[in-house]
């Protein structure tokens, strides 16, 4: 059994599979999966297990270079944007519309059980050397 970092066996398979400047998206429990993209849903009920948990997790056993959010989330959703702005990495920003067909190219989405607006990000793999 893994002893440490993710221990979700959905999320540790991509993770490895994951390379330099592939994408994954952690998505609110509203985000539409686009066809195709394979979906990897935590929530349990409204709220858990919430957006900021999953990421900071997953930022715990992945390299990113960047992140893409969208621009509306400064207004609509402070309390989040405040975590996101928190992580060591450059925040590009998208309109949310934008941020919906970009996630069609991620290897997969990570679907949350947050219950705020526009609690979403796409995370682009850096590499470790």
């Amino acid at each position: 059994m893994k002893k440490h970092g993710m221990i979700n066996r959905d999320i540790a398979a991509v993770l490895a599979k994951m390379g330099h400047t592939d994408q994954l998206t952690i998505a609110d429990c509203g985000l539409p999966i686009p066809e195709g993209v394979p979906c990897i849903d935590l929530s349990y009920t409204l709220g858990k297990p919430s957006f900021t948990e999953v990421l900071t997790e997953l930022l715990q056993d992945f390299q990113a270079e960047k992140v893409y959010i969208a621009n509306e989330i400064k207004v609509e959703n402070p309390t989040v944007y405040n975590e996101i702005t928190q992580i060591e990495c450059p925040i590009d920003e998208l309109t949310h519309e934008q941020l919906k067909e970009q996630s069609s190219r991620s290897k997969v989405i990570i679907r949350t059980g947050e219950a705020t607006p526009y609690a979403n990000i796409i995370v682009q793999s850096g590499v470790i050397f």
